[in-house]
């Protein structure tokens, strides 16, 4: 699994798309819509650090951890920051449209909770709704409005697509969301597959700022957006390992890494590999190898 996506890295990625110029009525926050025809077929499974609403017009698979969905009708997605996700689409036959926002866009000057805390978009929640052709009218047109909006030259602009962001966000509320989805045949393979994958992207470790990002099973849980029990159930099942023990011998052996090939002093490696203390760093070394850290970087021939 990829690292979250940021919005320079959706632009890089999407190099057709035109990426606006900062526009002083935007506000705080980035706004930006487009049509469908833009999109890639397949995307990677990651998480991204804006907020996505997208009209989807054509058929595809919608992946998340331990489920996926298949969309053969008009449907609207909501995703969020924390929930990870990957679509492949069946066909080139792709339309509708999407809009990514910030929370700080839709926030500004308006007086909304936590989106995260919100219906659409809460984690466990249900973010795929199939829309009928009435549905699907009204929201096309709050989406073409959209489109026409952010190409004038309207001062007040930005406020526009904020009033039609929170229509988009009310209509859908009325809907009742997608309860079809499927579990992997072998959700654990799939699960232990994704923790590893994502485990190994935290490594190598470049600098000692760089420092590792992701230390305890639940953290892996959280990024992973699954519950840790599920975690640790089906990395021991697929690996014979605890959760724990992969990540305690991948940090040993990049620990082990960074003592042969670099002139890191210990403090360094220890507060890379996000060890609060250089002690704590030392200790939990030996127990790992029966080394000392020193002793590792001395027999180095």
């Amino acid at each position: 699994m990829e690292s979250k996506e940021t919005i320079q890295g959706f632009y890089l990625r999407n190099a057709s798309v035109e990426r606006l110029e900062s526009d002083k009525s935007a506000g705080v926050g980035h706004f930006n819509v487009f049509t469908r025809e833009s999109c890639s077929l397949l995307t990677p499974y990651s998480r991204r650090d804006y907020y996505k609403i997208s009209l989807i017009i054509g058929k595809g698979k919608l992946h998340y951890a331990d489920k996926w969905i298949y969309v053969d009708r008009p449907a609207l997605l909501f995703s969020n920051p924390v929930v990870p996700y990957s679509w492949e689409a069946d066909d080139e036959d792709q339309t509708g449209w999407f809009c990514l926002f910030t929370d700080q866009f839709l926030q500004n000057g308006t007086r909304l909770g936590n989106l995260q805390d919100s219906q659409l978009f809460k984690i466990g929640g249900t973010p795929i709704f199939f829309v009928d052709k009435d549905q699907q009218k009204t929201i096309s047109d709050l989406f073409i409005k959209m489109m026409s909006e952010i190409e004038s030259e309207y001062m007040h602009k930005y406020d526009m697509l904020r009033t039609c962001l929170h229509l988009l966000i009310h209509e859908t509320m009325k809907m009742h969301p997608a309860e079809n989805f499927e579990p992997y045949q072998n959700a654990s393979h799939r699960v232990a597959s994704l923790f590893m994958e994502l485990l190994e992207r935290q490594f190598p470790i470049d600098s000692p700022e760089a420092f590792l990002k992701l230390k305890t099973p639940n953290d892996y849980a959280q990024s992973l957006s699954i519950h840790v029990n599920s975690l640790n159930r089906s990395v021991k099942e697929m690996t014979g390992k605890t959760t724990s023990q992969q990540i305690a011998s991948r940090i040993t052996q990049e620990a082990s890494a960074l003592l042969k090939h670099t002139d890191w002093n210990i403090s360094e490696i220890a507060y890379g590999l996000g060890f609060e203390e250089p002690a704590y760093f030392t200790n939990f070394f030996k127990k790992q190898t029966g080394l000392a850290p020193n002793t590792v970087r001395t027999t180095v021939v």
